[in-house]
């Protein structure tokens, strides 16, 4: 039987990002999503700000993320830099994974920014390898339209969005 230590060596080297073309049909159970999402809440948080703030998007709330990340890169990307390709795979890669997370920090004015997103990508760590762990594939994705995003996920003056984290079963 493996030790503690072997187990945690095993899933840190086999942590990967694994994109959404490498996704199954196949439904993330609800209780490992539900593990993925706690596991963001043990992190070390200075002055206890738990600065990051995770929605959770699944079907027709998933699609309409889609549309609209999709129509922010058409009307954002100036006509030299647009790339049909790239437009067509935005909606491309939400339709194929089963859930999709939004990753936006909160910032607490307690301490210094740089905290809040350390705390965060702590946190993401943390949904990286649960999701390893459970043989669930996810990547974490920075699209220059997340600064766009805000309106739609309803952020606060004092919050904003740092990505998406697409996750699937994997093949």
């Amino acid at each position: 039987m493996k030790s503690r230590a072997e187990i945690l060596e095993d899933i840190l080297q086999s942590r990967k990002s694994v994109f959404p073309k490498n996704y199954t049909s196949e439904a993330i159970p609800e209780e490992v999503l539900k593990k993925i999402l706690d596991s963001t809440n043990y992190i070390p948080s200075h002055k206890k700000t738990y600065p990051g703030r995770f929605r959770i998007f699944q079907n027709e709330e998933k699609e309409q993320l889609g549309k609209t990340m999709a129509n922010l890169y058409l009307k954002n990307t100036p006509p030299e830099k647009f790339l049909e390709k790239k437009h067509k795979s935005i909606e491309e890669k939400v339709r194929a994974a089963n859930a999709i997370i939004a990753i936006s920090i909160h910032f607490s004015g307690k301490i210094p920014e740089w905290e809040e997103i350390a705390a965060t990508a702590m946190a993401v760590q943390n949904m990286y390898l649960t999701c390893t762990a459970h043989n669930v594939g996810c990547y974490w994705s920075t699209p220059a339209l997340i600064k766009d995003l805000d309106e739609f996920l309803e952020l606060k003056e004092n919050e904003k969005c740092y990505g998406i984290f697409y996750l699937g079963m994997k093949n």
